[in-house]
This record gives structure tokens, sequence and C-alpha cells, in this order.
């Protein structure tokens, strides 16, 4: 059993275990991947003060994301097709969570149903809404998830038009992979992930497959959401989606401070900063960049998570110090999940808790309240000089 001591060594592992498809699916971005890239790259030019002779007994990284206790401010984030990394992903992941004491999201694109997590898991977990044009799907979906006890709601904005993904389209993106003569040859070395795929039956998106109108069966599915994702969602639909769900609302893919503004207007309970991991957006700033100007705007006013390019417990606490009071992981927690599982996904944790925790103590910070830009170093030109008029 190798020694895993970062977010890196699980990627390795997953790199090798997973086939290509879908390990192309995680490890990309649109375009030019440039967003993606910065995503991670960004969080490099953050540095942190070093601060000594601070009494570091009794830390604790305990805290609260929209009211719930956390053991330390990081859930994890909604990823379609998490039960093509490993089978069951969904599952495993989101047990994983629940036993670490930190929140899990289930993707509307899950392999896993909202009713196979719940029956597997003992405590609430978090839904993530795509909005479609079809309303009576949207509905029943919403009360599927209430009906599974769901605490809150994580709506994503930012999918209204898929993003050109280069790699999803040349590797004919499927679930299950559809078997062409290159993916066959690709499954033939992924012999592990394959016995465990086969020992399933969870092989569809289970949200979708049975619940939608004219969606029996994989042939359907493909055209079904092709045409699904709604170019006409708009802050009148978000506040229609707010009041049919009627508990803790989260609003995830606000990239900008005047979108901020407006998900205050609308009353939403959080907004998570992010640009779909750098998947949709190609040329957008970074999350971590877009983060202080958001935080400016709104950070009275609403609770601000961070998600796209976290892969370590240093990621997280620079995004603390810029008044973030959460964040969110995809793939740090997919990476563990297709190497190991259940286990992978507790190994992430593990290793960006402890990142967390001693970053902290080697800032003179023992809890997470404490938190604050007096422990970074941002250079002067971190956020850029750039005109949008």
């Amino acid at each position: 059993m190798p020694v895993i001591t970062t977010v890196d060594d699980l990627h390795a592992i997953y790199r090798r275990r997973v086939p290509k498809m879908f390990y192309d699916y995680t490890e990309s971005g649109s375009w030019t991947e440039q967003t993606f890239r910065e995503n991670v790259s960004d969080f490099e030019k953050l540095r942190l003060r070093q601060r000594v002779a601070v009494d570091m007994s009794g830390r604790s990284t305990a805290s609260k994301m929209l009211g719930e206790d956390v053991a330390m401010p990081v859930a994890l984030a909604p990823v379609g097709l998490t039960g093509m990394q490993h089978a069951d992903g969904e599952i495993k992941a989101a047990r994983a969570a629940e036993k670490f004491g930190v929140p899990f999201t289930l993707s509307t694109m899950s392999i896993c149903s909202i009713e196979d997590v719940a029956e597997h898991t003992t405590k609430p977990f978090w839904f993530q809404l795509y909005v479609l044009r079809d309303w009576d799907f949207v509905a029943r979906i919403l009360q599927r998830a209430k009906d599974a006890g769901c605490s809150t709601l994580v709506l994503t904005l930012d999918l209204q038009i898929l993003g050109q993904r280069h790699k999803d389209l040349k590797n004919g993106l499927s679930a299950p992979p559809k078997l062409t003569p290159k993916t066959i040859a690709n499954l033939a070395t992924k012999w592990a992930w394959g016995l465990e795929m086969l020992g399933t039956k969870r092989r569809f998106f289970g949200n979708i497959v049975g619940h939608a109108k004219g969606v029996q069966d994989a042939s359907s599915l493909g055209s079904w959401t092709a045409e699904q994702f709604d170019p006409q969602l708009d802050w009148s639909k978000v506040e229609r989606i707010k009041e049919m769900w009627g508990g803790p609302m989260i609003l995830k893919g606000i990239l900008d401070p005047e979108d901020a503004k407006m998900a205050v207007k609308v009353g939403a309970d959080a907004i998570t900063v992010s640009n779909h991991g750098g998947r949709q957006l190609d040329g957008a700033l970074s999350s971590i960049r877009m983060l202080p100007q958001i935080v400016d705007a709104v950070g009275d006013d609403i609770e601000i998570h961070l998600d796209s390019g976290i892969r370590s417990g240093q990621d997280v606490m620079k995004a603390l110090a810029l008044g973030a009071k959460g964040t969110m992981i995809g793939r740090a927690f997919v990476y563990g999940l297709g190497a190991m599982g259940e286990k992978g996904v507790t190994s992430a944790l593990e290793v960006i808790h402890k990142e967390l925790d001693t970053t902290m103590a080697l800032c003179g910070r023992r809890r997470i309240d404490e938190l604050n830009r007096d422990i970074l170093l941002i250079p002067d030109d971190f956020e850029g000089r750039w005109r949008h008029n």
C-alpha cells in the first residue's frame, strides 16, 4: 500500500486505474484550458506569513457551513458521472464525507440516484440541481430530494449552455462507455475498474433514467440531456426554484460581484464562487482571483464559499483567509475515489485536513474564525488591472 501524503499521490494512482474517458472528463477544461490551469496556479501566487511563539495547543478546524457543524470548512462538490470513476462512487463518497464530518453534494447527473445515496447514509446530504426545460421533472426531482431528507439545495447557474470540452467530444464520453475499438482497447488495461463495474447495477444516470419522460434507457438519455439544459434561466426562475424548494439554497457559479449582489437580492442563503472548474467559460479569471472582489461586494450580506482549483489544505486556508466561509473540492476527492474507493476519499480529506491544521499553526492561528488576510502575502497585481468598460 503506497504512503499517501498529498492529493497528487492519489492523482497518480487514479490516472493508472480509471479508463481514459473518465480520467479526461475529470482532468480537463474547456477550449484551451487556460482557466482550468489558472484555477490551480493562481493559488501559488498567494504566500503565507509565518508567525511564531503563539500557543498552538487546543487547535481546531471545526466550523459551520450554512449552519451545519463541519469538521473543517470543506464540502464535496457535485461531480457528474462520479459512479463511473468507481463502482457506486456517489455512495462511497457520501459515506466517506459523512464519517469525516463534511457535507457531500449529489449531482443531478450522478450515477447513483438520490434514493440510493439516502439509503446508504444516515445524515442529510446536499443536492445539486441543473435548471432544465422540463419543469415537471424539476419539480419532481426537488420533491425526491426533500423526501430523501436533503438539507440544502445547490443550484448551478453556469451551465445554461454546455462548454466546449474537446477531450470529452473526442472520447465520445458516455455512461456506460460506448464500446468502440479504441474504448475496448483502453478498458482492457483497466481490469480492476471493470470487475467492480460488472459487480454493480448502477451504470446509468440514476436520477434521470426512468424518471424523465421519454428516458427509459441509455440510448434515449443522450438526446434528452443535450436538449434539456435551460438557456432561458434567469433570476426570476432562480426565485421560483427557491420558492419550490423552501429550504436553504446555495447559488453555485457566481464569478462576478454584480451577480453576487443579485444572489443576495433573490434571497439565496449562500453563493459559491466558481467557474465550474474551468469547464465552462475558458478565459474567465480563476475563482481565487475573483474571490476578494466578491467578498468586498457582498461578504457582509451572504455566506460565501469557494470552488475550483483547491488541491490542498493550504488552498483551503488561503480561500478562508480571503473571506470565504467554506470551500468545495471536486477533483481532489474524485482522485481519491478513483484511486481507492471510499478509502481514497477519506485519504483525500485526511491529507487536506492535515495540511490545513499544520499550516494554520505555522501561521499562528488556532481556529478557523482567526483566519484573515493578515496571514497572507498578496501580490500587488493579484486581482489585476482589468477593465470591462
